[in-house]
């Protein structure tokens, strides 16, 4: 579907959702919808700088982020406001879901970060993951999650993600 489609707004909500509560929600562009994948770009918006060490999301930083609605994962390009590659984010989440002007996705806790040179691919939040209780509440989602960070995870590490975010 087109996004210059009258379906389509040309601005939605993003809301992530994390053990049945929003964790965080914002405004975003839609930027493509070809019926799988969503595309959308949003300025940082979190509060201030969040500084993990080996990277920093900063206002200015602007996220050109991927949803699917049919694998288990998100991945966000994150580039300085003068455009320069920072690395890609990937969220495990359920598939994505869109309704009229809501994106929503379901956080699963794992993440990958990859640095914009490829050199650091780091699994992220396996201990929040197992703590979550996710593998003996609902033992499919967790094995879909497992199998979507490791998916991410190989090819980060076999030539990175621009095949699948072309």
């Amino acid at each position: 579907m087109s996004v210059n489609s009258a379906e389509r707004p040309a601005f939605l909500d993003v809301v992530l959702v994390k053990a049945g509560r929003t964790k965080i929600s914002y405004p975003a562009e839609l930027l493509a919808d070809d019926g799988t994948r969503v595309t959308v770009r949003a300025p940082w918006s979190g509060d201030g700088v969040r500084d993990f060490g080996f990277v920093r999301f900063e206002p200015g930083d602007v996220f050109t982020e991927h949803y699917w609605r049919d694998r288990w994962y998100a991945v966000k390009e994150v580039r300085t406001a003068t455009g320069a590659l920072k690395g890609h984010y990937c969220d495990v989440t359920r598939p994505a879901e869109l309704s009229a002007d809501r994106l929503v996705v379901e956080d699963l806790d794992l993440d990958l970060w990859v640095s914009a040179d490829g050199t650091d691919v780091r699994r992220l939040d396996e201990d929040e993951f197992a703590a979550s209780g996710l593998a003996a509440t609902d033992p499919g989602a967790a094995a879909a999650a497992v199998a979507a960070l490791d998916e991410l995870d190989a090819l980060a590490r076999e030539g990175g993600l621009g095949a699948l975010l072309a």
